[in-house]
């Protein structure tokens, strides 16, 4: 048996181990100002809790650096986002390895947890009430300095966990784990251990090692996160004989989590949306993501010139140069009245005066068989056809067709009010596609904010929502776990 002194003694060494860190940590807040730094101070030795902790780190930087430069709106949606993960990921992770490793202290660490839960649903409850009370400003604060004052609540209170939990209750596992040998010698820079710590990891012979409980954390976590959809796997294999359709993915962060599965493969959808909501960011990015991963991606413009989508994307640091080298990627102009000289000639076609085929756009012929196609837009398009509806009409069938028979997957972009009752010039096309996405820019007070949805899909599940919608440097990323509330 453990004396009591002995267990006080070893009490306050790890109190005594800890205040220093602590120390250590306001210090260096204090000299860095607005900018953290992870230290080893911080680690537990675990590599993916360290991971989950730097991310952390890193978050609390992006609110430091962020707040002054007037993105109230876009850093909240990150930081809502962030928590929301950081929640479910590292507690998760985090209680299954204390439990591993038998730390009696897992009890009070879940209690811990449950506060920062209960602080984050408060907190997000507060934002939605400051975004969309449409009250009006009272003695000149506006809805952008609420905003200001949230990022500030979030940045004392996420530092504020960083010096007391991580740099506290954590290091109490951390200090357990190795006083049980649980956790190995790290290599030095030859890749070698030292004869004193291969001495020290032949005493504790037979003991499982931290990195071990890891692998078999991580095993657990994914029988777990399976065990829902374990019963589908024999249908999926059903399905696959009877010839079942392919689903692509974007990659756009945080957009293909919108899917059950992803987009139909040969389908066509129309993204609708007002001037400055993304519409044509949310395609490019879409299809240098598919360019990356070796597929051929056609983007047919009929306003903007190659050279300005060109630079649009290496502001974004795309480096679309490198894939139009490889020829997979592709950006072809075309001039809307050009398209209309041929409509005349089809539409002889249909009364059985003409005998050839006559297509609705021309791809490019050292390009062919594209399995992405974009067309920005069909506004420009139905603009060219002035008092000529019933032509445009029956143009648009004949591009339908003619963009199915290619078998690629289709973007259509249309312009519409920023609030759009109809997402495309006519009505007609809408009902055409087989999917509709909808991008929004939305006021409120002095603060805009951008959204999407998902508003119809063909032949594949996808959530009803309206999801907030961030566009960035370094492009788009949706948050569906955050719906956006308007009159709208």
């Amino acid at each position: 048996m453990i004396k009591k002194k002995s267990v006080k003694k070893i009490g306050k060494k790890v109190k005594k181990k800890v205040s220093k860190k602590r120390k250590i940590f306001t210090e260096r807040i204090k000299k860095l100002g607005n900018s953290l730094v992870w230290t080893p101070n911080m680690s537990v030795e675990e590599p993916n809790i360290d991971k989950q902790h730097q991310k952390l780190v890193s978050q609390i930087n992006k609110l430091m650096q962020k707040i002054e430069s007037g993105e109230e709106l876009d850093i909240l949606r990150n930081t809502l986002h962030f928590l929301s993960e950081y929640i479910e990921k590292h507690f998760t992770y985090e209680e299954f390895y204390m439990k591993k490793i038998k730390f009696p202290g897992l009890a009070e660490h879940k209690k811990v947890h449950h506060n920062f839960v209960v602080f984050f649903i408060g907190f997000q409850k507060k934002f939605n009430k400051e975004l969309y009370s449409g009250q009006k400003p009272i003695a000149g604060e506006f809805i952008s300095d609420k905003l200001k004052r949230l990022n500030e609540e979030s940045k004392k209170y996420l530092a504020l966990w960083l010096k007391k939990h991580i740099l506290g209750m954590d290091q109490m596992y951390h200090k357990f784990a190795k006083k049980k040998g649980l956790i190995q010698k790290q290599k030095n820079a030859k890749g070698d251990i030292s004869k004193k710590d291969m001495i020290k990891q032949k005493s504790i012979k037979g003991k499982v090692n931290v990195s071990q409980i890891a692998q078999e954390v991580k095993r657990e976590l994914i029988q777990q996160q399976r065990e829902p959809i374990r019963h589908l796997s024999n249908t999926d294999l059903k399905d696959k004989k009877k010839g079942i359709k392919e689903y692509i993915r974007t990659g756009v962060p945080g957009f293909d989590e919108l899917f059950e599965q992803g987009i139909p493969k040969g389908n066509l959808m129309i993204v609708a949306g007002g001037a400055g909501s993304g519409k044509t960011i949310l395609c490019l990015q879409t299809l240098v993501n598919k360019a990356k991963e070796g597929k051929k991606c056609l983007y047919m413009t009929l306003e903007e010139s190659e050279d300005k989508l060109i630079q649009h994307m290496e502001d974004f640091s795309w480096n679309p140069k490198e894939l139009i080298k490889k020829n997979r990627f592709r950006v072809w102009r075309i001039n809307p009245f050009d398209i209309t000289r041929n409509v005349d000639a089809m539409l002889a076609k249909q009364k059985g005066e003409l005998l050839i085929d006559i297509d609705p756009v021309i791809l490019p012929e050292d390009f062919s068989n594209p399995d992405f196609i974009v067309i920005d837009s069909l506004t420009a398009i139905s603009s060219a056809f002035t008092n000529k509806d019933e032509s445009y009409r029956i143009y648009i069938e004949q591009l339908f067709r003619f963009l199915e028979k290619t078998d690629a997957t289709a973007f259509l972009i249309t312009e519409t009010e920023q609030i759009p009752k109809i997402f495309s010039p006519t009505g007609v096309e809408e009902f055409l596609a087989d999917g509709v996405i909808v991008l929004y820019n939305i006021k409120h007070g002095n603060v805009r904010e951008n959204a999407l949805e998902v508003l119809k899909l063909r032949g594949a599940a996808h959530q009803k929502k309206i999801v907030a919608m961030v566009i960035s440097d370094a492009g788009i990323t949706v948050y569906p776990e955050q719906e956006v509330f308007s009159e709208m």
